[in-house]
């Protein structure tokens, strides 16, 4: 057996709001980016752990101090506790990865979004030295590219919750001029659809957990199929609350941005190959599962001709997939050492 074949490579997406990691055993796992430690003795009682990680953490959220440890796409900085929980979201996806094989040596390619490469990359180094054998760190919409093999005359929007990252593939690895990464995501419509909700029923309650919620269940840009409905306390009484038009508002406040970052990118490619890569447009992340995202990008792009834009096949892993494909194509010389 090769020193390649004993290694278990992995592919990870860490992401604001959910992580995931691919493994060349054919693994596949994914976290809420939660962290949380009880908050006193009483609470450790209650939960009987000295952590807790994803969607356990924000159902005990009330009992911890909770860490969401990433923001627009950064590792928050200044803080010992949010260095801490990366390092609990990694390691996790990493036991579930190794599974049995607690020994085994592992590399690892992570995405990270495509303008916080620089500054994640140093923290990553820090946090992962010691807990695997090698590491390279590439840019979230290059690995989905990777993955689906979408690397000559495409582009890449990854709609994350943190960032939204487009990337130009012209057959070689992207630079930064083939790049752009915008706040406006997942969370941004939180906070608008937390905003509108407000305004319009100020007698509802609710939290941005709940809000975050109904988008991913029910988000939507174009004419509504039908009313979206979602229960609330008024009160402390149930009651049924009509939000489409909110949430409507909400998630369409992506496409003029997403839509002035697609033109811009196509203006800089060579005017010979524009119309293919319009052709080629590619949504990923979980915010690409926003009903008729896809359609309205590809209404927007008629003004240039036509295009047509498409989800990739899945966008909760397509990160991690492209990932785990660098990892398994990679030659010893592209891997940095991190062993402790």
């Amino acid at each position: 057996m090769s020193a390649k074949e004993k290694v278990l490579s992995v592919g990870i997406d860490l992401g604001t709001s959910q992580s995931a990691i691919a493994a060349s055993d054919g693994g596949h796992f994914v976290v809420d980016s939660f962290v949380g430690w009880p908050v006193d003795m009483v609470a450790r009682k209650v939960i009987k752990k000295p952590v807790l990680i994803g969607t356990e953490a924000l159902e005990n959220r009330t009992l911890l101090d909770l860490h969401r440890p990433l923001e627009q796409g950064i590792i928050k900085e200044g803080s010992e506790k949010d260095i801490a929980a990366v390092k609990e979201i990694l390691g996790y996806l990493i036991d579930q990865a190794r599974g049995d094989g607690k020994d085994q040596k592992v590399r690892a390619v992570v995405g990270v979004p495509a303008e916080t490469m620089r500054v994640n990359k140093q923290q990553l180094r820090q946090i992962l030295r010691g807990t695997i054998d090698g590491l390279m760190i590439v840019s979230e919409p290059f690995a989905v590219a990777y993955g689906i093999d979408a690397l000559l005359h495409s582009m890449i929007v990854d709609v994350g919750a943190g960032t939204t990252d487009f990337c130009v593939m012209k057959g070689r690895y992207p630079t930064e001029e083939d790049q752009r990464s915008l706040t406006r995501a997942g969370d941004s419509v939180d906070e608008l659809l937390a905003k509108l909700i407000s305004e319009r029923h100020p007698e509802v309650q609710f939290s941005i957990h709940m809000v975050r919620t109904w988008k991913e269940q029910h988000g939507f840009v174009g004419e509504p199929k039908e009313r979206v409905v979602v229960t609330a306390p008024v009160h402390g009484k149930s009651q049924q609350v009509d939000i489409t038009d909110v949430l409507r508002a909400a998630c369409e406040s992506l496409l003029a941005p997403f839509i002035e970052a697609m033109f811009d990118l196509l203006a800089m490619v060579e005017p010979e190959f524009q119309e293919k890569v319009r052709h080629n447009i590619r949504l990923s992340g979980r915010g690409s599962r926003i009903r008729g995202l896809a359609e309205e990008l590809e209404k927007a792009l008629g003004e240039l001709g036509g295009g047509k834009v498409t989800m990739v096949e899945d966008p909760v892993y397509a990160g991690a997939d492209g990932s785990l494909a660098i990892a398994l194509d990679a030659d010893e010389g592209d891997w940095e050492k991190v062993s402790a």
